[in-house]
């Protein structure tokens, strides 16, 4: 099942069950897909560039949970906090702190990156094979571990 028609079979459960938040955030991101589309000038949209709009959105909501959690909003940052939730549950499964380890050596070594100058370029090769499936700033801590 693609991810549209998920969202769309979602849509029509947060419907009957009149789940408000969750509606709203499946909107959000179905917006977001077809705003992409069209600026691609795609009708449908690959698994991995779908897999990037999702990602967009939850760094996005990310960003606005940090920055509500610095302003001492409590009652934003618990809404941020589940459309985070909602997000995710679209998302591949996450790759755990070990198998991302491993890849980050993986890349390291076939890359003959010795120093932090190198980062940019580990980087560049890390988060592909990675898209959707880490966060950037775990794969960053991570690189700057192995370099350092």
């Amino acid at each position: 099942m693609s991810l549209l028609e998920r969202l769309n079979q979602d849509m029509k459960q947060a419907l009957k069950s009149k789940d408000k938040e969750k509606l709203s955030v499946i909107r959000m991101v179905k917006a977001s897909l077809q705003n992409e589309a069209l600026k691609l000038g795609k009708g449908d949209l690959s698994e991995e560039e779908e897999l990037t709009v999702l990602s967009r959105e939850l760094k996005q909501r990310k960003d606005s949970l940090q920055e509500f959690k610095d302003a001492g909003r409590e009652d934003l940052a618990e809404k941020q906090v589940r459309e985070i939730e909602i997000i995710e549950s679209y998302m591949p499964s996450q790759l755990s702190e070990d198998e991302l380890d491993e890849i980050v050596k993986e890349t390291i070594s076939e890359l003959g990156a010795t120093s932090k100058k190198d980062m940019g370029k580990v980087m560049s090769a890390v988060m592909p094979k990675v898209k959707g499936k880490a966060d950037g700033s775990q794969v960053n801590q991570l690189v700057q571990k192995h370099l350092s």
